[in-house]
């Protein structure tokens, strides 16, 4: 469906509401291939693993057998790399191309990006760094290096809800309060619940499947050079009623 027609059946949902201007939205990044142009913890424990039983750990994970938390806890046992091979290694981590041009737009309106990721904030943080980026606001799960182990961690799991290791949407909650519009990027299974709550969402691969599968609202896009595209051509010429 052409990218006009789901705003319109945004606002349609949304109607009655004050229109609102893009440096009121509130914007949420997923991190691995979303942001990055390839899913960095995954390479890590592929690559790093002294045994192959991550792959049958993964395989439950992806049919939905067993959560996020169950399956990191359980791939991370067999990985063995130094903090200091890790972040050797996560300088080959490579960002969206038009990760810059983006986040450029949305500074100038006055919005701060915030990641949330099922990745480990300091994975997270390290490679942000790496490509000169410091200010982001990062949540995601915490890890321990303990001599070539890797101890993970999970500051903001929830007990109600057992497929992810990092809840998402409890970040959303408070600006939806404010009356703030929240759009999500995302693009797999950590994504789905915040999904769920967000006014917009840009989605690709397997969270792209999920809405389309739950029949719910979501904006398709291959990079981040068509969220850039979204932003500049139509958010800023169709104000969206706030949420």
């Amino acid at each position: 469906m052409p990218f006009i027609n789901r705003l319109q059946q945004l606002e349609t949902r949304l109607q009655d509401k004050s229109p609102i201007v893009l440096s009121n939205c509130r914007v949420f990044f997923d991190f691995d291939n979303t942001m990055t142009t390839t899913d960095v913890l995954f390479d890590v424990i592929a690559r790093f693993s002294i045994n192959d039983n991550w792959k049958a750990l993964e395989k439950a994970w992806l049919e939905g057998q067993i959560g996020t938390k169950e399956c990191l806890q359980g791939q991370l046992k067999n990985v063995r790399i130094s903090k200091k091979v890790l972040y050797k290694y996560l300088k080959k981590a490579q960002l969206d191309p038009h990760f810059h041009k983006l986040f450029a737009l949305l500074v100038k309106e006055g919005i701060k990006p915030v990641i949330l990721s099922d990745n480990f904030t300091c994975i997270v943080e390290q490679i942000l760094e790496h490509h000169g980026i410091k200010d982001l606001k990062v949540y995601g799960n915490a890890l321990r290096f303990y001599r070539n182990h890797l101890i993970p961690s999970f500051p903001y799991d929830n007990p109600f809800c057992l497929s992810c290791a990092h809840c998402k949407k409890i970040h959303l909650t408070k600006d939806k309060t404010e009356n703030k519009l929240i759009v999500y990027v995302g693009d797999g299974r950590s994504d789905y619940c915040p999904a769920r709550v967000s006014d917009i969402v840009f989605a690709k691969g397997n969270l792209l499947r999920f809405m389309n599968k739950e029949n719910l609202n979501c904006i398709p896009y291959n990079n981040l050079g068509d969220i850039y595209n979204y932003f500049e051509d139509v958010l800023k010429k169709n104000p969206i009623p706030a949420g």
